[in-house]
């Protein structure tokens, strides 16, 4: 069964509006991003000991994480202001990097998937800007979500990313 492709923030005539929700039932909804910073071994042993010289670098970008998840709609013009009632953002060193998984919950007419992207994103500019002073190698890397559940289309993982989003906790549909 094809589906005609459609953006959903443009009208028959091309321009650009807010779709109204109005209609749509509250229903629980979940998404989850994720994205990761590289960063040089120097400055990931320093990340592990703590000794960052501008400060605890991970609970600066988990904080700031959350804080963007609920700003959302400054940002993003067409984007509705939905209540964020939940929002974790965890930080993880691995070998070569800081990966970066948020997962964003509301009770609401629309999702949390710019909200989770979000979230992502600025933890990982937090981190760069935490680290440049001392890594301006560091990079933001593929920001994406992996996962998202409730609403009309129910629930949803990213093909490929399976193995990520069960080590996440994050059940398959």
């Amino acid at each position: 069964m094809s589906r005609e492709l459609r953006l959903t923030h443009l009208d028959d005539a091309g321009a650009a509006y807010m779709v109204d929700v109005t209609a749509k039932p509250p229903t629980v909804r979940a998404a989850t991003a994720v994205g990761e910073v590289t960063c040089s071994p120097e400055i990931l042993e320093a990340l592990r000991t703590g000794s960052v010289p501008k400060g605890d670098v991970l609970a600066v970008a988990r904080i700031a994480g959350i804080a963007a998840a609920k700003r959302v709609p400054d940002l993003l013009p067409l984007a509705h202001t939905i209540g964020v009632h939940g929002c974790e953002v965890d930080l993880t060193l691995t070998e070569c990097s800081v990966a970066i998984a948020a997962t964003v919950r509301t009770a609401d007419r629309t999702g949390v998937e710019m909200e989770a992207l979000t979230a992502v994103s600025v933890a990982a500019l937090a981190v760069v800007d935490m680290v440049k002073g001392v890594d301006r190698s560091a990079a933001i890397r593929e920001c994406r979500i992996i996962a998202k559940s409730g609403g009309r289309s129910g629930a949803w993982i990213r093909p490929g990313d399976e193995q990520l989003a069960e080590r996440l906790g994050i059940e398959h549909p």
